[in-house]
């Protein structure tokens, strides 16, 4: 299973309806790496916590908005992959025992 968690090197802010990523690393004056998340993506990033794994957000998600599993996980994913290019999470393990 794949389990991320968030980077210590990115705090999120939340405003309004919309989550703040800012880097605390970098020149915080750089408005190019500060990011906006969505509602949803607020979401995910408050699920990325090192102990959930992919499908256990899937089902937070499934559960909370009206959207499909197999077109949630492969968003899931594909925002993921995002914040992982831009240092803001870390996947933790990948493993298959217990599986079958």
């Amino acid at each position: 299973m794949e389990y991320y968690k968030q980077s210590k090197s990115m705090v999120g802010r939340k405003i309004a309806d919309e989550l703040i990523l800012v880097p605390t690393k970098q020149n915080i004056a750089d408005l190019q790496c500060i990011y906006t998340l969505n509602e949803i993506g607020g979401r995910i990033w408050e699920l990325i916590d090192g102990s959930m794994s992919i499908k256990e957000i899937v089902t937070v998600l499934t559960q909370e908005y009206k959207v499909e599993a197999r077109q949630a996980e492969a968003d899931i994913k594909e925002f993921l992959n995002q914040l992982e290019q831009i240092g803001a999470v870390t996947l933790m393990a990948i493993s298959n025992q217990g599986v079958g």
